[in-house]
């Protein structure tokens, strides 16, 4: 009985450990959340206005100037960036990254991969691990970006995708990431990031083409305009990408957490009825003892 009561004890000491540590977590990814949210929500809506402007521009330019970077051709050779985060116990957060990258590979671009023509640009060292373990071919100079997140660093990055597929080493670049849209929730989204995208009109309605006035000449100011706006793209993914990781890791510290504390009382109840148990013994011994020697 006694060994039963020192095994239960052992388990609370442990489960408390466990508790400390998990809320010690979870107040740390609030604060960083609150941080990557606020960096997030304000640059998303400029981030977005500029993807808008770029996707009316090429939509508008059909034939009256070369645009490189939104140039359509046939797809032989892929480059996906893949974001995942540096470290885990945020949850199924990495794993879905990783498996919406495996179904991307495996529903649009199976014969490219069957021909060794994928390419990974991972960013994280999850995603960076996982990749170079599995066998897939990727560039290995940026997985950790999310060391020094800011927009220079971000810019060396992008400009892979950019040269890549100006030069013609990149058929297409998409980017999978998560974003970002409360603690409790992220999206994990698959976005075209070359050649750039054209505006879809739905059926029966009128292409709404946007004028723009260009100072100084069209052509120059574009092929200045857009790098510079899919390099903001990728800020914006990266961004992202970080709040979903501290809002996920919050999360699954808060679960974690409960799940201690539901241990704990399991054991507590389990510790209380062992040494109930084993003084009731102790009692009925006594008296037995003391029985026996009055008869």
């Amino acid at each position: 009985m006694s060994g039963q009561l020192k095994e239960v004890r052992n388990r609370i000491k442990s489960t408390q450990s466990n508790l400390q540590i998990t809320k010690a977590m979870k107040m740390v990814s609030a604060a960083k959340l609150r941080r990557a949210q606020d960096a997030i929500l304000l640059m998303r809506p400029y981030a977005v206005k500029l993807q808008e402007m770029l996707q009316n521009i090429v939509s508008n330019s059909e034939g009256s100037i070369e645009l490189a970077l939104a140039a359509q051709r046939p797809v032989e050779k892929v480059l996906i960036i893949v974001i995942t985060s540096d470290r885990g116990l945020c949850g199924a957060y990495n794993s879905n990254i990783i498996k919406l990258a495996k179904q991307v590979i495996r529903e649009k671009y199976a014969e490219q991969f069957a021909k060794g023509q994928v390419e990974i640009l991972p960013i994280g060292k999850k995603g960076w691990e996982f990749f170079a373990k599995s066998g897939y071919k990727q560039n290995e100079t940026y997985w950790n970006l999310f060391t020094r997140l800011d927009f220079e660093n971000v810019k060396e990055a992008a400009a892979v995708a950019l040269d890549g597929f100006t030069k013609g080493d990149f058929d297409a670049v998409e980017i999978i990431y998560s974003e970002f849209k409360n603690a409790a929730t992220q999206r994990f989204v698959a976005e075209q990031f070359l050649p750039i995208a054209k505006v879809e009109t739905a059926e029966g309605k009128k292409e709404t083409r946007a004028d723009f006035i260009f100072e100084p000449e069209k052509q120059a100011l574009i092929a200045e305009l857009m790098p510079k706006i899919l390099n903001t793209q990728l800020f914006k993914a990266m961004l992202d990408a970080s709040a979903s990781e501290h809002g996920a890791r919050m999360t699954a510290m808060d679960k974690a957490t409960e799940n201690a504390n539901e241990l704990l009382r399991g054991y507590k109840i389990s510790y209380n009825r062992a040494r109930q148990a084993a003084i009731t013994t102790e009692l009925t011994e006594i008296v037995s003892g003391a029985a026996a020697l009055n008869g």
